[in-house]
């Protein structure tokens, strides 16, 4: 039987910014987490990327603010800890889309960029604090931002915050967050890194599974060539004037040859930028809007500046070296094929990087295409 929001009992206010948005039917994430999170449990959401993880929180903590305590008090109530500036940008956002008949404020805290707008922001009293660990950490510790009055607490894409080495930093916010409060966890796999330190954040949570770990979504459509090194900027010119595609997702492994494929691209008359973490917060925003605008063909990325990468149809993505996990590839190929689109996923693979691909192939368990250039 489908469900629609309006079995999830939520507040007109909250229902009417749902209904503003376009969204009639909640997500299987938000269908289990939703419910869940609005009896006050903690929990672990395990949800591919794309599949509606961000409102699965924002909406039962939006109800929870405004029927435990309607009015605001000028404290901050509610923490998400995200991996990316913009990651963090996009969850705040959504806070701002879906709970602006609310009374409830929110703002967003990141690495990157001078601090003093922040802390000028900070005098509106944001319920809400949308961050990044290191700068949230950062002013904590100068006294600028106290969580002495945090009730929710979401760590979002939780497994690519420990790759990226946030552990320390998470823990130490810990320290300065009340023991008692509710706590989430949003993630799109689960290894046992993570499962080691639930413990540590979590109690007694009730974990929710809206699709298989480490699945495929099956509007994607895989393929990989096999290619030598030499041959790939070649090879990339050639799939990119046959898909003919406006839009590619395309991922490096390090920045440098980010910047690099960026150059050899932009040689051959193809519209390119690159982000990644050397890059200033303004130069990543201008490059992510200009391909939202499609003013550049291929954004050319490292793992860790793609996430928050949202463009809702997003045709290609290409991975240009392959990731060194099978997590790490379906996080990669996640960007395409969402909310029900149709999307293409291009791997090249090199005669050394042959045993990974069959690692791959064997985990996902998803068809691939094999074609050999």
């Amino acid at each position: 039987m489908l469900m629609h929001f309006q079995n999830l009992l939520l507040l007109p206010t909250i229902y009417q910014a749902i209904e503003e948005s376009g969204f009639t039917t909640p997500s299987p994430i938000q269908e289990k987490a939703i419910p869940i999170v609005l009896k006050g449990h903690d929990l672990i959401g395990c949800a591919q990327t794309g599949t509606g993880k961000t409102a699965a929180f924002v909406l039962p903590i939006l109800q929870q603010l405004s029927q435990n305590n309607p009015k605001t008090n000028g404290t901050i109530r509610v923490l998400v800890l995200t991996p990316t500036r913009e990651l963090a940008i996009q969850v705040e956002q959504t806070f701002k889309t879906l709970g602006k008949y609310t009374p409830h404020r929110s703002q967003v805290i990141f690495g990157g960029v001078s601090e003093v707008n922040q802390l000028r922001d900070l005098r509106q009293k944001p319920e809400i604090l949308v961050a990044t660990p290191g700068r949230l950490l950062d002013l904590v510790r100068q006294q600028k931002i106290s969580l002495n009055d945090i009730q929710h607490l979401v760590l979002d894409e939780a497994d690519r915050m420990l790759d990226m080495g946030f552990i320390h930093d998470m823990k130490a916010l810990l320290k300065f967050i009340p023991q008692k409060r509710q706590t989430l966890f949003f993630t799109a796999t689960l290894p046992d890194s993570i499962k080691k330190l639930l413990p540590v954040f979590l109690n007694q949570p009730i974990q929710v599974d809206a699709n298989p770990v480490s699945s495929i979504k099956a509007t994607i459509n895989q393929a990989v060539y096999a290619v030598e090194t030499v041959n790939k900027v070649s090879l990339l010119l050639n799939v990119l004037r046959n898909q003919g595609s406006n839009q590619c997702l395309l991922f490096t492994r390090t920045k440098h040859g980010a910047n690099k494929l960026v150059q050899k691209l932009g040689d051959k008359g193809v519209t390119a930028a690159a982000i990644h973490g050397n890059k200033s917060q303004s130069a990543r925003q201008k490059a992510l809007a200009d391909f939202k605008s499609q003013s550049i063909q291929v954004m050319v990325a490292t793992d860790i500046a793609a996430r928050g990468i949202d463009i809702k149809e997003l045709p290609l993505v290409i991975n240009f070296d392959l990731p060194g996990e099978v997590e790490t590839y379906v996080h990669r190929i996640g960007r395409t094929g969402r909310a029900g689109q149709s999307g293409q996923a291009i791997s090249f693979c090199t005669q050394s990087e042959q045993a990974l691909w069959k690692q791959i192939v064997k985990q996902n368990g998803s068809p691939i295409n094999e074609l050999i250039h």
